[in-house]
C-alpha cells in the first residue's frame, strides 16, 4: 500500500509515501470539475442578459437582474466549479495542503453533503409541484441538460474519496 521514497530523492526520507491514485480515481476527479461546467455557463449566460427561458419581468423581480442578481449569479458559478476542483486535491500527487488525517474526513463530509443534496432534489423534483419561472419547452430542456450533470457529482465524490481513504489508510 505504500512504497518507501527512494535514495535519489533530494530529500531523504523514512517516511512512507502513499501509493498514486489511480487512473479512474483521476478520471473521476477531473470528470466532477467537467460537471460543473455545464450548469455554471447557464447561470452566466443568464447574468448576460442571454434568453434562458425567464422573461425581464422575472428577471428583475425574482433575480434582480440587473443588478446585485448578476454577482450572485456569477458567483454562484465561480464558487460552484471551484468547488468541484476539491477532488482533484484527492488525486494528486504533489501538493497536499492538509493532512491526510484531515482532508480524508473533510472528504467523506462533502460526500455526504452531495449525496444528501442530490437526494433532496430528486425527492423535491418528484413530489411536490414546484412553481417555476422558467418557460416550457426548449428552454426547460437546456436547462435540464445543463443541469443533469450535476447528479452524477455525488456518486463521482463518493468514489474519489473510498480511493484516497484506502490509499492514505494508516498501515
Amino acid at each position: 500500500m505504500y512504497r518507501m521514497t527512494t535514495a535519489s530523492s533530494p530529500l531523504p526520507s523514512c517516511a512512507p509515501t502513499p501509493e498514486p491514485a489511480p487512473a479512474w480515481a483521476r478520471r473521476a476527479a477531473h470528470a466532477i470539475a467537467l460537471c460543473a461546467v455545464p450548469s455554471g455557463l447557464w447561470r452566466i449566460a443568464m447574468a448576460s442578459g442571454v434568453y434562458v427561458g425567464y422573461g425581464d419581468q422575472v428577471l428583475r423581480e425574482a433575480f434582480d437582474i440587473p443588478g446585485w442578481g448578476i454577482a450572485y449569479v456569477v458567483g454562484l458559478a465561480v464558487l460552484a466549479e471551484l468547488a468541484a476542483l476539491f477532488p482533484v486535491l484527492l488525486v494528486s500527487d504533489r501538493w497536499r495542503p492538509l493532512r491526510p488525517a484531515v482532508l480524508a474526513p473533510l472528504a467523506w463530509t462533502a460526500s455526504g453533503v452531495l449525496v444528501l443534496g442530490a437526494l433532496s432534489q430528486l425527492v423535491v423534483l418528484f413530489t411536490v409541484e414546484s412553481h417555476s419561472y422558467l418557460s416550457s419547452g426548449t428552454p426547460q430542456t437546456v436547462w435540464g441538460f445543463a443541469f443533469a450533470p450535476l447528479l452524477a457529482i455525488p456518486a463521482l465524490m463518493t468514489a474519489v474519496t473510498w480511493s484516497y481513504a484506502k490509499r492514505h489508510r494508516a498501515g
